[in-house]
């Protein structure tokens, strides 16, 4: 089951991506080896503030895109819970879970 996450960073930018495993890949960005996101090494401390299950990784990847196409105020009420993704109209398989 792909997911797509987000991830705010220490400068209160929000970074946006998918994972099959989000703990395993939040670990990564974390650590800031060279298997994590260029964006997310230098911008830490991070915190998983989002992520929704989608499905498929080329699903995950559609919501990615479009998730990252929204304004960052769109993105902030997702990341609250003043919206999600059903309402944004951005879910691309029946097995999506928030």
């Amino acid at each position: 089951m792909w997911s797509v996450y987000i991830i705010r960073c220490g400068d209160r930018s929000l970074y946006t991506g998918i994972s099959n495993n989000v703990p395993q890949r939040f670990a990564i960005h974390q650590s800031g080896n060279a298997q994590s996101a260029k964006y997310t090494r230098t911008r830490h401390p991070l915190e998983l503030v989002f992520t929704a299950e989608i499905g498929t990784k080329s699903a995950a990847s559609r919501a990615e895109y479009k998730i990252k196409k929204l304004p960052k105020k769109t993105k902030e009420l997702l990341v609250t819970g003043m919206t999600s993704l059903s309402e944004l109209k951005i879910i691309f398989s029946d097995n999506f879970q928030k």
